[in-house]
């Protein structure tokens, strides 16, 4: 067998005590998770699950957020307020 060296990397607090607590669960440690991870990447040459964008930050609606803020500097927006709405179930 190869021999195993470190690797090591930083993630939130919060992040890694809850990924702990789910590999407990699982009845494994973080760095089985992280081998098991390595491996099925490295047999696959792919992420082994989607991974996508979230589209609150897409180019278009970063466009918008810009012109918005830039009319706001400006002096230009006009904002109201307004009762919530509550969405029907």
């Amino acid at each position: 067998m190869a021999q195993a060296v470190n690797v090591n990397f930083r993630m939130d607090a919060d992040l890694k005590k809850s990924m702990e607590q789910a590999c407990s669960e699982l009845g494994m440690s973080m760095t089985t998770a992280f081998t098991i991870f390595a491996k099925k990447v490295s047999r696959e040459r792919r992420i082994p699950f989607e991974v996508s964008v979230d589209p609150f930050f897409s180019e278009t609606n970063t466009r918008y957020l810009e012109r918005i803020a830039q009319d706001v500097a400006q002096g230009q927006a006009y904002f109201a307020e307004h009762e919530l709405v509550e969405e029907e179930e």
